[in-house]
């Protein structure tokens, strides 16, 4: 009897589970008009580890890792407010085929998808720690995929489409100087 019972309960938390793993396209569409600068969206490996901050959300695609990047890339030029800074692990240029057969073809695929960008590579540990902090404040969205090579995840910050890096800059400034100038 407490087995059938247990049957019964896995089969239902595995049911359960798949059920509630959303579909990642209609997540990202769903998610996209919400997401703002300082929110990010990371493409993963199979093996990337899931996360508890309260602000990152995890979605399962089982789906090729630059299938699922060329859509979210395409999902962030189409929006209205939001550009991607594009950051990957330094680890990546060191993997070696014998030991991950297939590195040297992703990079290449990669460096294609990725050309009109500019890509900051920072060590995998550092980037971990950085969505960790991320989560605690802001949204963070997880596609994980079904990559098999290690340290090929794509981490995308969100930065504001439509206010550049330079525009806030010179903002700040002429803010200072008229404090300045109200200053006795």
């Amino acid at each position: 009897m407490l087995k059938a019972f247990l049957a019964v309960v896995l089969f239902a938390t595995a049911a359960t589970a798949q059920a509630a793993s959303p579909d990642w396209h209609a997540r990202l569409a769903e998610a996209m008009p919400l997401l703002g600068h300082r929110n990010w969206i990371l493409v993963v490996d199979s093996a990337y580890p899931l996360q508890t901050s309260p602000g990152i959300e995890t979605i399962e695609t089982s789906a090729a890792q630059l299938d699922v990047l060329r859509a979210v890339l395409a999902s962030i030029n189409a929006s209205i407010q939001v550009r991607a800074l594009i950051y990957m692990d330094a680890e990546l240029p060191f993997i070696e085929d014998a030991e991950a057969p297939g590195a040297s073809a992703y990079r290449s695929d990669v460096a294609g998808v990725l050309r009109n960008y500019r890509i900051e590579s920072i060590p995998h540990e550092k980037i971990i720690s950085t969505i960790d902090e991320a989560g605690k404040t802001f949204h963070v969205l997880v596609l994980k995929t079904n990559m098999t090579i290690p340290y090929t995840s794509v981490f995308i910050r969100l930065d504001c489409k439509y206010w550049s890096a330079d525009q806030e800059q010179r903002l700040r400034h002429r803010m200072t100087e008229a404090a300045a100038k109200q200053s006795p």
